[in-house]
């Protein structure tokens, strides 16, 4: 970490700085778990911001080391700019739900906060598909100064997370994130996933996440570029095992009684 925010903050200032800004909205959420009783489907209302005001640092980062290999910092920036604005759009739409107590995702309850989960989820989808296109810039040039390995892991983590960024519909589909019961309910420790029906986040954020996994893990655990591939491959199964198992109504981890 000492060696990567430094070279962070070179290679783009601006992600580097925003996702400053959301770590410290993640650790004000934090301490709001602590210090405010509010509550939304039975859990403190400041855990869903913290855990997305995370996300953000983590997907801000991440994506801001990646790009800089592209050599395209005009549409780099456009794009920095379109995250910035997406991001404080949807994360500051969620703290102002969670201070009223009040869900902001599938949240029909009128007009105006259907409105903004529309808007919310128009904006994910246009930054999603621009992240696509970057994707594809990926698979289609080569680039001789990179390894192949670490190589073949950017491109499958671009391309995984956006196939799963847009699974997320699966969600609007269910109007909800768990199968089988209502929102709400016993879940984990602070991710909150079911433990009891189908969760359909589960996937959604291991597929997400593959933008930061298999990178590393083209880099630092696998020396062949076969090997990315199979274990991206995997990895890609895996996730989509864990999709289905949440179709089905069932929870990652089954808890049993007695």
């Amino acid at each position: 970490m000492n060696r990567f925010l430094p070279e962070l903050k070179k290679r783009n200032p601006t992600l580097y700085y925003f996702g400053w800004v959301n770590l410290l909205g993640a650790v004000v959420s934090l301490l709001l778990i602590q210090f405010n009783d509010t509550m939304v489907l039975g859990i403190s209302a400041w855990i869903k911001p913290a855990k997305f005001f995370l996300s953000t640092t983590v997907f801000s980062w991440s994506i801001g080391w990646l790009l800089f290999y592209l050599n395209e910092p005009r549409k780099v920036s456009l794009y920095n700019k379109m995250v910035i604005a997406v991001f404080l759009f949807e994360n500051g739409y969620i703290v102002f739900r969670a201070a009223r107590g009040e869900t902001s995702h599938f949240n029909q309850s009128s007009l105006f906060t259907s409105t903004m989960y529309q808007l919310m989820g128009i904006a994910i989808t246009l930054m999603t598909l621009w992240t696509g296109y970057f994707a594809h810039l990926f698979f289609k040039r080569s680039f001789p100064d990179l390894k192949r390995h670490y190589l073949w892991g950017i491109r499958f983590g671009l391309l995984f997370f956006t196939i799963f960024a847009l699974g997320g519909y699966a969600m609007i589909a269910y109007l909800g994130h768990t199968v089988g019961a209502a929102d709400g309910g016993e879940g984990m420790f602070f991710v909150n996933w079911s433990t009891q029906y189908g969760d359909l986040r589960v996937a959604h954020f291991m597929g997400m996440h593959s933008l930061q996994i298999l990178p590393l893990m083209g880099k630092y655990i696998s020396k062949r570029t076969v090997i990315t591939v199979l274990l991206s491959l995997v990895y890609f199964l895996i996730v989509t095992a864990v999709f289905f198992q949440a179709v089905l109504r069932k929870p990652l981890i089954e808890f049993y009684l007695g």
